[in-house]
């Protein structure tokens, strides 16, 4: 059975696509899913499009259509968490939708129905991710000469990240975000736009998902700058490096 492949953007899947042995395009949805093998193992790779509709949207196809064995994000992010800078990796381990607000209802972000906040990505595909990603993070430097803004080595990192229908582009929202979700014990590492809505739609059909996220931005005043930078020269370089260290270790 295929491991699906979902990124946000097309950027983020550029070198990937480069690498799919026997491609076949398939439309469905609307969207384009490109079948075939990466290192002799099938794959289905496909974007995701931006927002949580869209991101279950893909990730319902993937399941019905397609009847994948597991789905795989990567893509950027944005950094809130201490010590995560640009040109990190953050590993997902568990999910919040930073915008569900069904209160009075329901406590803040507790997503109504399944009487939690958090959504787990499963163990044993974070755990290979993540040995793939500190194996990235360390030759990334060596690979494409990185240099980071920080003055600290690249690292790898793995914990909660959130989700929501927006883009956090200024130091005060991200502050404020990341205040709110610590002092209700969510301590966020990573901010972007579709993930929680996948690990939503693989628990509920309870498939194995994965999330790994380059940092591209501090999530503050400079994110739409950097985060298009990011994009362009770097972010397909860390997925196709990622996904392929992954693809051996299945």
């Amino acid at each position: 059975m295929s491991t699906a492949i979902l990124s946000a953007l097309p950027e983020e899947q550029s070198s990937l696509l480069q690498h799919l042995a026997h491609p076949h395009r398939v439309m469905h949805a609307g969207r384009a899913f490109w079948c075939g093998e990466l290192h002799d193992r099938p794959v289905v790779l496909a974007l995701s499009g931006i927002g949580k509709v869209a991101a279950a949207t893909t990730a319902t196809a993937l399941i019905e259509h397609f009847g994948v064995a597991r789905i795989v994000f990567t893509g950027v992010a944005g950094g809130v968490g201490d010590g995560v800078h640009r040109g990190d990796v953050v590993v997902a381990q568990d999910y919040v939708q930073h915008d569900m607000d069904a209160s009075p209802l329901f406590p803040r972000w507790e997503l109504p129905g399944y009487a939690c906040s958090r959504l787990a990505c499963d163990t044993a595909l974070t755990a290979m991710l993540f040995e793939a990603a500190n194996l990235c993070v360390t030759s990334a430097s060596g690979l494409w000469g990185l240099k980071t803004i920080h003055g600290d080595a690249h690292r790898a990192h793995r914990g909660l990240v959130a989700s929501g229908d927006r883009f956090v582009s200024t130091a005060h929202e991200s502050e404020r975000l990341r205040t709110a979700l610590r002092d209700a014990g969510h301590d966020v590492l990573a901010v972007e736009m579709e993930g929680a809505a996948v690990a939503q739609v693989c628990h509920d059909y309870g498939l194995p998902f994965a999330a790994v996220r380059t940092i591209s931005d501090r999530a503050d005043d400079e994110a739409h700058g950097d985060f298009s930078q990011f994009v362009q020269t770097v972010a397909s370089r860390y997925a196709e490096h990622m996904v392929l260290s992954f693809l051996q270790k299945l």
